[in-house]
């Protein structure tokens, strides 16, 4: 299984050593080339505005967008749960998604960086109970489709309730950044749903 990690911003370094640890192989894409030899695709954190238009810039945003609407799986962790959004609240006029789940995602929405904080977070799906779920100028989900299964809400303080884990398919998203926790679960959930979408693929 190899696993692309787009390499445009982002805490990409961290997220490569967890999907090595998961058992995948880790691959940077900067290029279309390298976006065609991967099985899967995480969107890591950053800047969505910037990676929107660094993707633009590197020919790789249309290829992107084709991957994830094709059925691609990926994985985008706070900017990148933005880039996989259908809508965008508070987003600048000009800014693009990728698509590819229905929902609407409110940027900055838990506050600027000196807002961020920790959080325990129980994943349906994933074992071993709550997550200490790190939260970077993070997103939340203010609404979403019929077809996205909501898997993830913040049970502690003023932002109780909130959606911060969502998949539809074979696209997964959280606000909070788990590369930087060391904790492999949520790695490990991603990694085995690509490798259950690929040995479908191969089925099929």
């Amino acid at each position: 299984m190899k696993v692309g990690l787009l390499a445009l911003q982002g805490a990409v370094g961290l997220h490569a050593e967890a999907v090595a640890a998961c058992g995948a192989t880790p691959s940077e894409v900067r290029t279309p080339d390298q976006l065609a030899a991967i099985d899967a695709l995480i969107l890591p954190g950053g800047e969505s505005t910037t990676i929107s238009k660094l993707a633009v810039d590197f020919g790789l945003f249309e290829p992107i967008r084709q991957f994830v609407n094709e059925g691609g799986a990926t994985y985008g962790s706070c900017a990148g749960m933005i880039m996989l959004a259908s809508e965008i609240l508070d987003g600048r006029s000009d800014q693009q998604s990728f698509g590819g789940i229905d929902m609407a995602v409110r940027r900055n929405a838990f506050g600027r960086q000196v807002d961020s904080f920790e959080a325990p977070v129980e994943i349906d799906g994933v074992e071993g109970g709550s997550l200490n779920a790190v939260f970077i100028r993070a997103p939340w989900v203010e609404r979403v489709g019929e077809r996205v299964e909501v898997l993830g809400r913040v049970t502690e303080g003023p932002a109780a309730g909130r959606i911060v884990a969502v998949r539809q398919g074979n696209l997964l998203a959280t606000s909070f950044h788990p590369e930087l926790t060391g904790d492999l679960r949520v790695h490990r959930f991603f990694v085995t749903m690509a490798a259950e979408r690929a040995s479908a693929s191969t089925r099929g």
